[in-house]
C-alpha cells in the first residue's frame, strides 16, 4: 500500500509520571499534523496518557529503573485516508488483556482504578493488547482520520 506523507515519532523514558505533559504535547501536535479535529486530539490524548500511566503504574510497577516506549505513526494513503497509528510498551511482566474485569460491572464501579482501557477502547477506532518478545505489554491503539466535510458551494458572492 502506498503511503505519501508518513511520519514517525519514537519516544524512550524512565518510568516517570512527569513525563505525562511531554507526551500529551507531542501527541496534540502529532494528531493535528495527521489531520485530526481538535475534539479527536483530545480523545486521542486521553487515550495515550491512560496507555502512558497504565504503562508506568501497572507494567513497570513504578521501577524508575525501566522504560516507556512509544511510538506515534502518522500515515496518508493514496487514497485520501489517515490513521494514527500509536504503540506504547513497557518492561513489565504482562498480563492476559483477556483476564480484565470489566469496570462496568457493578462490583467495580466503586474501584479508584481499573478503567483505563474500557476509556481507550470507547475513544480508540482499534484496539490490541500483546504480550512483546522482548518482555512487557505492548498497547497499539489506531484512530481514523475522518476528512473535513467540504463547505457546501455557493453562488451567494457575499459568502
Amino acid at each position: 500500500m502506498a503511503q505519501d506523507g508518513a511520519q514517525v515519532i519514537r519516544l524512550e523514558f524512565l518510568s516517570a509520571f512527569e513525563m505525562l505533559d511531554c507526551v500529551q504535547v507531542v501527541s496534540d501536535h502529532v494528531g493535528r499534523a495527521a489531520g485530526l479535529d481538535e475534539d479527536a486530539v483530545h480523545w486521542v490524548g486521553v487515550a495515550l496518557r491512560e496507555s502512558v500511566i497504565n504503562a508506568i503504574k501497572h507494567g513497570n510497577r513504578q521501577d524508575p529503573a525501566k522504560r516507556v516506549f512509544i511510538e506515534l505513526a502518522t500515515t496518508h494513503e493514496l487514497g485520501g485516508t489517515a490513521e494514527l497509528v500509536i504503540r506504547v510498551r513497557d518492561e513489565g511482566l504482562g498480563f492476559d488483556p483477556e483476564t480484565v474485569e470489566d469496570p462496568l460491572a457493578p462490583e467495580n464501579l466503586l474501584k479508584a482504578s481499573g478503567r483505563g482501557i474500557f476509556i481507550i477502547r470507547n475513544f480508540m477506532d482499534v484496539v490490541d493488547l500483546y504480550r512483546v518478545p522482548q518482555g512487557g505489554m505492548e498497547i497499539r491503539m489506531v484512530k481514523r482520520v475522518h476528512p473535513a466535510p467540504a463547505a457546501p458551494a455557493t453562488d451567494d458572492p457575499r459568502a
